[in-house]
């Protein structure tokens, strides 16, 4: 699924520890649905801030959670 989205495999960690600390707190919220799929538009949201230069885990899922629930809100 990450090949598909052209991520390079030493950004697959990063992507997956992001996601991880997004989704928990998503998840706890009630934002998102506690399934054990993953959230296609969470990873693209967090894919698209990597593209953007964003490599710093914490800051990627908490960019990546305020974007989630702006677009959830609208």
């Amino acid at each position: 699924m990450l090949h598909d989205r052209g991520m390079q495999v030493m950004n697959v960690e990063l992507v997956s520890d992001a996601y991880a600390i997004a989704a928990n707190y998503l998840r706890l919220s009630g934002a998102m649905p506690d399934t054990v799929t993953l959230n296609d538009q969470l990873v693209d949201i967090i894919v698209q801030l990597i593209h953007r230069g964003e490599f710093n885990k914490l800051r990627l899922a908490n960019k990546a959670i305020s974007m989630f629930e702006m677009a959830s809100a609208a």
